[in-house]
């Protein structure tokens, strides 16, 4: 999801529903198995059956770039958002063609490392996992339930080519069910409008509505050179959608943190966030100031900038809702009364012991770790050679390991699209690589000292800019080099006399050793603590809530509606005029020269983008907004502003979703860019 920070302050009221009590309104992202059908029955009169729900789930896709997308012919098209092939569109491009500015309309072309995945069945796997980290904790306990997960990952998907399996935390620990997902490794792109049309209005509109984007486009799904039959795909419904018609979107929302104890999220409000906006903030003005220099520096940081700038402004909008006084006693308010709903319980599981305050405990061993495991594990930010290095070695590490004792990733249930990843073909910029890994290293300096161990096992005698412009003349770039070390092992790395793999052969022990300390002192007490706290909250409420977001497929239902802030309503629907009489002429809202020309051709009636109430968050990108007949009319892409902060709570008179419509799509299609077969494929399946 798209997203921008206005100049308003963002203000979630004490009143915001919150996820520790049983859903109001038309909060919530529902697991497909658990879908409160009745609740929506008795709101909206639509029935909400397994056949219904099983339909949508066959038709809702997964995308490896972080969005959600869904197959809307039975050739395998499927529609997600343009931001969501950008990355796609940018590899394709060359010095001389720019498909990420001016949008793709050729052959269907591979999108490198691109895969994507459509659910097939849940199974609940909560006792198997549990129950292997018995009497175990720390690092030990970590290790156990990598160990267990990896095995049910194996043994569940046996057809590694056509299948992935993924065994899922639900409710913090409540819940553990495996996913099982048909997977397409060849993912082509068909259509994209291009930037200046699927984010008209930049940062200005960005997060707000009224909007004016096409942000939509389509992928293949491709198998053996063929396209895949899709007989169960969402039929495309461009008729003008209706205020008030109820609404549902079928998506992947990437992760929220509702159900964070006051501890955690204290954390988050005075460490966390500010470390990224801090080093998201430097490292968007550094990309600025690179892309000013030439047009080609423009266009080869021009998607690490827009994903920069989108990362940014999301995260000052959680930061305002966690420095919210009113939102923070609501959260304070929702814990009180988890713990005496709990002490009421006649019985409780035998050590419950006071588990917020254990998870409040580690907070000071999270704050410790942060700066050594930012720089030292996680690595650069944007950095394509250092991701191959890191996968690279550590593949080879962990490969001669049984895969239940290997590192998260590296299973062998998980190595396809790691492989897939390494593999494809890629374009690598020296120039924006050096530009990114100066900028880790010289941080790095800054934040740790120059006296610290870690800065020191990182530059070595070097300066960042020395050692930087050293790593960026890695042949990593080359596939051909990625696949031979790749095949060659362990042996083939500890030869390797490449810089960047060298640099991580040099700090991975490091990196590991961080990894199982943060696994002793954080992740492994706080995993028994939240497990202990989500056993309580079933206790206390049962299933009538919602599992906080984690990637994986969700429903969530309301509206198209708008809404009314400080006396000032706003309505749920934009059209084609208002695209004209918005643009000025300069960026950002200048029209592309095919919409010019279209002008006085485009149906004035036609709805363009719409709001609707459903809850969302970053990872619904893409997906599709459905009618009660189970069509798709359009795909969300954005929220407004008052929904920045829904990665901890949901305020139903102000949160909204963003959609382009399926009616505005198909407009676009055969009277902007010409697209008469794409769009006649679409009408020949609606």
């Amino acid at each position: 999801m798209t997203g921008m920070f206005g100049r308003m302050r963002i203000v979630l009221a004490a009143s915001v529903c919150l996820a520790g009590t049983p859903a109001l309104g038309e909060e919530g992202m529902w697991t497909f198995d658990n879908f409160p059908s009745a609740k929506v029955k008795a709101l909206y009169g639509v029935d909400i059956t397994p056949a219904w729900l099983d339909h949508v789930r066959g038709a809702a896709v997964r995308l490896s770039t972080g969005c959600s997308a869904s197959t809307v012919s039975g050739r395998g098209l499927v529609l997600t958002n343009n931001h969501c092939v950008a990355e796609c569109a940018q590899d394709l491009s060359s010095k001389g063609q720019d498909y990420y500015t001016r949008g793709y309309l050729a052959e269907e072309k591979t999108c490198p490392g691109m895969q994507a995945e459509i659910l097939t069945a849940i199974t609940d796997v909560t006792d198997q996992v549990t129950g292997a980290g018995k009497g175990l904790s720390g690092d030990a306990l970590v290790k156990a339930r990598t160990a267990v997960t990896s095995t049910i990952e194996q043994q569940a998907c046996t057809d590694q080519a056509t299948t992935r399996c993924q065994v899922v935390s639900l409710y913090h620990g409540g819940q553990y069910k495996l996913y099982a997902y048909r997977k397409y490794s060849d993912v082509r792109l068909v259509f994209s409008p291009g930037v200046q049309m699927a984010f008209f209005g930049g940062d200005p509109d960005n997060f707000n509505f009224p909007r004016y984007d096409l942000d939509s486009a389509f992928v293949r799904l491709y198998e053996n050179g063929r396209p895949v039959a899709s007989p169960g795909h969402l039929v495309w419904n461009a008729a003008n959608p209706v205020a008030g018609q109820p609404v549902f979107v079928a998506g992947n929302p990437a992760s929220t943190e509702r159900q964070l104890t006051v501890a955690q999220l204290e954390t988050q409000r005075d460490l966390t966030t500010p470390m990224r906006l801090t080093s998201l903030a430097e490292l968007r003005g550094r990309l600025i100031r690179f892309g000013e220099e030439n047009e080609e520096n423009r266009r080869v940081a021009q998607d690490l900038l827009f994903g920069l700038e989108n990362s940014y402004k999301v995260y000052v909008g959680e930061e305002q809702a966690l420095v919210d006084p009113a939102f923070m006693a609501g959260k304070r308010a929702e814990e009180a009364a988890l713990k005496a709903k709990v002490a009421t319980l006649k019985s409780r599981p035998a050590g419950f012991g006071d588990p917020w305050a254990d998870l409040a405990a580690v907070q000071a061993q999270q704050a410790e770790l942060a700066l050594p495991l930012n720089y030292v594990e996680r690595g650069p930010l944007g950095s394509t050679l250092f991701d191959y290095a890191r996968r690279l070695v550590r593949a080879a590490a962990e490969r001669q390991k049984p895969s239940a004792q290997r590192l998260p990733g590296y299973a062998d249930a998980q190595l396809p699209l790691l492989q897939k990843q390494v593999f494809d073909p890629k374009p690598v910029e020296p120039k924006l690589e050096q530009l990114v890994l100066e900028f880790w290293l010289s941080k790095a300096r800054e934040n740790m000292t120059a006296d610290s161990p870690e800065t020191k096992l990182l530059l070595g005698r070097d300066s960042p800019e020395d050692l930087s412009a050293a790593l960026a003349k890695s042949s990593l770039g080359d596939p051909a080099v990625r696949r031979k070390l790749w095949d060659g092992g362990a042996a083939a790395i500890a030869a390797s006399r490449d810089p960047m793999i060298q640099l991580v052969l040099r700090i991975d022990p490091e990196a590991r050793r961080l990894r199982a300390i943060a696994n002793e002192q954080v992740t492994g007490p706080a995993t028994v603590a939240a497990e202990k706290i989500a056993k309580a909250r079933f206790a206390a409420y049962g299933t009538s809530t919602y599992p906080d977001a984690t990637f994986t497929l969700r429903l969530s239902y309301g509206t198209i509606q708008g809404w009314t802030y400080r006396g000032q309503t706003v309505p749920p629907f934009t059209y084609f005029p208002g695209l004209y009489e918005r643009a000025t002429g300069k960026p950002p809202f200048d029209l592309d020269q095919r919409w010019v020309a279209a002008q006085g051709k485009l149906s004035a009636a036609t709805v363009f983008d719409m709001s609707t109430s459903n809850d969302i968050i970053g990872g619904n990108s893409g997906s599709p907004l459905i009618n009660a007949k189970g069509e798709v009319i359009g795909a969300v892409f954005d929220g407004n502003i008052h929904s920045l902060g829904g990665d901890y709570g949901f305020d139903p008179k102000l949160n909204r979703a963003v959609a382009v419509s399926a009616g505005a799509v198909s407009e676009a299609l055969r009277k902007v860019y010409h697209a008469d077969a794409l769009a006649e494929e679409l009408a020949k399946e609606g």
